[in-house]
């Protein structure tokens, strides 16, 4: 079973690379962009890393709602419970290509949290 460690963070932002270079000057976090997916990248070296999502993306990526990813073993299972204890679903389990995948549920008090599992190395 997975530590349920928290594995990735999420700061909405409208200008995702202005929002890396602010936060490499403040923190000297390592800031990557990946241009395919026009998503920026940050590693805070000791904490988990995370990025910067676009902040048009929905009612869900609002600047103001940091999302805080949880590393799952079975999304599915995850947001079934999440379920019964209130919880409600709001992006189902979705594949990050070549990467993972994610989900995202509402907490009974309003938080947004997300379940991640990495996709496995082939050998």
């Amino acid at each position: 079973m997975t530590k349920r460690n928290i594995v990735h963070i999420e700061i909405p932002a409208q200008n995702s690379k202005a929002a890396g270079e602010f936060y490499e000057k403040l923190f000297g976090w390592g800031i990557t962009h990946d241009e395919a997916n026009d998503y920026t990248m940050f590693d805070a070296h000791e904490g988990p890393g995370g990025g910067f999502s676009k902040a048009e993306y929905g009612e869900h990526v609002q600047p103001g709602n940091v999302v805080v990813y949880i590393s799952s073993d079975d999304i599915e299972a995850d947001l079934k419970r999440a379920e019964e204890l209130g919880a409600s679903t709001i992006v189902p389990k979705s594949e990050i290509p070549y990467t993972g995948w994610f989900a995202m549920f509402k907490d009974p008090t309003g938080n947004t949290i997300g379940l991640y599992t990495a996709m496995q190395e082939q050998a």
